[in-house]
């Protein structure tokens, strides 16, 4: 019996040892808590859908190598504690149903990490619940949607740009303070996107203030009806929610139609060498185009945030254009980095989301981040941009404001420097 007692209390101090040593009393490390899918001791596996080829292809192509080039530069300096990132870019063709297929691949077959940028309005809602069900970091959608601020219904979903009702809000502030008195029409992408940015501009303009309204699908790329009948209803001002291939296709249109309203347009369709690579020679419709955006101009060097990701584009994505694309591209890939090294070492799931959620990111945004526990949406504010002699500049202040009824506001914060090193510590 004292034999058998013995080697009990043998075994129970053997135990009590391990334990000791797992939590951190010597020996070996402890394993992170929670889920570490797609990590191992040197690699972080990412996962995204983009339209490489479809209606969005146009301009949006652009933006998953410039990130990947600027994963491409942290990785060559030794990555984020000691791992590298690896990005697995899908294309969906701009699709939802290929987006649910590549997104399942992803998930499932590759097991990423999380899915990052993933790309458009009517395809990213297509998995917003298959990613929560698998509990999938989904970060920095590429939409401007109010749907990827829900932080109750969808926990691990952060949205990216500007949210479309806060963009529709200060594209109306410029409009019914430069354009009073004029007719104001509105044409837009029938999904969230365009739903969005109409609410925001009837917050301002009032719904008797937008005289016309139309709406197209990507399937079909024939915009003549909508186009005549804004010229019909003798539009002035005509604001377009739309993407790259369909803001073109609607100034081309027009001008066919001998119609030659002011263009105020969102953001995301606004890229100008973008459009201009669309237009051809008749890249001269676009002269006095209006539009907003939020992040670095590709034409300012004298910003060193453009003249960092320039130095990081040129080596590393040096055969793709440098616009506005891929400024987009390098800024999410920087944001994304912020993340990760918010997290920490011990990198998990749910580190991540704490992290982000935890906020106080700063970067090459010209408005600030709004990320906190109970606030997923991503930039919140804008500044306008307006294109003159081949040249797309801003001008103006910043404004911010929100999703609802509250005002436009001037946002008169700073942004920080880049780091030295170009890598956020």
């Amino acid at each position: 019996m004292y034999r058998t007692f013995r080697r009990g209390m043998i075994i129970i101090a053997a135990s009590a040892l391990l334990a000791a040593c797992s939590s951190g009393g010597g020996g070996q490390p402890a394993a992170p808590k929670g889920d570490s899918t797609g990590v191992t001791a040197t690699e972080i596996l990412v996962g995204t859908h983009q339209p490489l080829t479809g209606p969005a292809a146009a301009g949006y192509s652009e933006i998953s190598p410039a990130t990947k080039a600027y994963f491409d530069f942290v990785n060559a300096a030794g990555g984020i504690n000691g791992r590298k990132i690896t990005y697995k870019v899908m294309d969906d063709g701009y699709n939802p149903a290929n987006t649910q297929t590549v997104v399942r691949q992803l998930v499932l077959q590759d097991k990423v990490f999380a899915i990052l940028n993933g790309l458009g309005t009517p395809t990213h809602t297509n998995v917003l619940d298959f990613l929560k069900t698998n509990k999938v970091p989904d970060l920095f959608v590429a939409s401007g949607s109010r749907s990827w601020d829900q932080p109750q219904k969808y926990p691990h979903t952060f949205a990216y740009n500007p949210d479309y009702t806060v963009e529709g809000k200060i594209l109306a502030n410029h409009i019914k303070e430069n354009f009073a008195g004029k007719k104001v029409c509105y044409m837009g992408q029938d999904d969230d996107f365009g739903r969005d940015e109409l609410a925001g501009l009837e917050k301002v303009l009032g719904a008797s203030g937008i005289v016309e309204r139309q709406k197209y699908v990507t399937s079909n790329p024939d915009v003549g009806p909508q186009i005549g009948a804004l010229k019909t209803a003798a539009c002035e001002v005509v604001v377009l929610a739309t993407v790259p291939g369909f803001t073109a296709l609607s100034i081309g249109t027009a001008a066919r139609l001998a119609f030659k309203p002011q263009w105020v347009v969102s953001n995301v369709g606004s890229d100008y060498p973008t459009l201009a690579k669309q237009l051809g020679a008749n890249k001269g419709l676009l002269e006095g185009m209006l539009a907003v955006s939020y992040l670095p101009s590709p034409i300012d060097m004298s910003d060193p945030w453009t003249a960092m990701f320039k130095k990081i584009h040129d080596q590393y994505n040096g055969k793709a254009p440098f616009n506005g694309n891929a400024i987009y591209g390098l800024s999410v890939g920087y944001l994304f980095v912020q993340a990760l090294v918010a997290a920490g070492k011990d990198l998990t799931r749910e580190g991540i989301i704490a992290a982000i959620e935890k906020g106080g990111f700063k970067g090459p945004g010209i408005a600030p981040l709004r990320y906190a526990k109970d606030d997923h949406s991503g930039y919140g504010g804008q500044r306008m941009t307006k294109i003159s002699a081949d040249v797309q500049s801003y001008f103006g202040k910043v404004f911010e404001t929100d999703s609802e009824g509250g005002p436009v506001i001037e946002f008169t914060g700073e942004r920080p420097a880049p780091p030295t090193s170009s890598i956020p510590s």
